[in-house]
């Protein structure tokens, strides 16, 4: 069977689509609560995490940890500087391969387990997030939720075509049982909260 009549097949057998559950009632919880959770989850799996009172201040947080890394790109305008270049589409993927530092800002995070939502439009490109050295990602305080019954309701009433859950550094525990960082992708994941 070729490779087009498989993905044929699998176009015409698609499962209907079904609504997301109802909401699961949750008692609520401060934003500062989440601050804290997420923070406390996001430290336990490999990240380093900063909270700041105000959005210009992470500029130079950023330049002062990176300032050694050879390229650096930022697909959030507001960051850009004469050391953080802006991200440039290019048509050959392969392109990004020598990004040492990709910064992005997610419009979703995950207090239960730290996950920061990334949509294709944040990314500029899909393949950036998995192939820099260390990735740096920006949130809003008020983008924090509980959990993911609740990330999952958000996004479930969101437009986009691709997205994904990223959640600390890449790692692994396969080698002689020790966990290793950046085995397969970002060595180190850096959060920045902001009010």
């Amino acid at each position: 069977m070729s490779r087009d009549q498989i993905l044929a097949a699998l176009r015409q057998n698609q499962p209907e689509p079904v609504p997301l559950p109802a909401s699961i009632p949750l008692e609520r919880i401060e934003a500062l609560e989440l601050q804290a959770k997420f923070k406390t989850m996001a430290e336990g799996i490999g990240s380093t995490v900063h909270l700041v009172d105000e959005f210009a201040a992470i500029r130079l947080l950023i330049e002062a940890r990176f300032s050694k890394e050879k390229r650096v790109l930022s697909t959030v305008k507001e960051l850009v500087s004469a050391a953080i270049p802006a991200f440039e589409l290019h048509a050959d993927p392969h392109s990004y391969a020598d990004v040492d530092v990709a910064i992005f800002k997610s419009g979703l995070g995950v207090a239960e387990n730290s996950a920061l939502w990334l949509t294709e439009e944040h990314m500029g490109i899909r393949v950036l997030p998995f192939i820099t050295q260390h990735i740096v990602m920006v949130i809003p305080l008020a983008a924090l939720v509980p959990d993911m019954h609740t990330a999952y309701q958000k996004i479930g009433e969101a437009d986009y075509e691709f997205g994904t859950f990223i959640a600390g550094p890449s790692k692994t525990a396969d080698i002689e049982q020790s966990l290793v960082l950046g085995a397969h992708g970002p060595r180190s994941m850096t959060i920045f909260i902001y009010a």
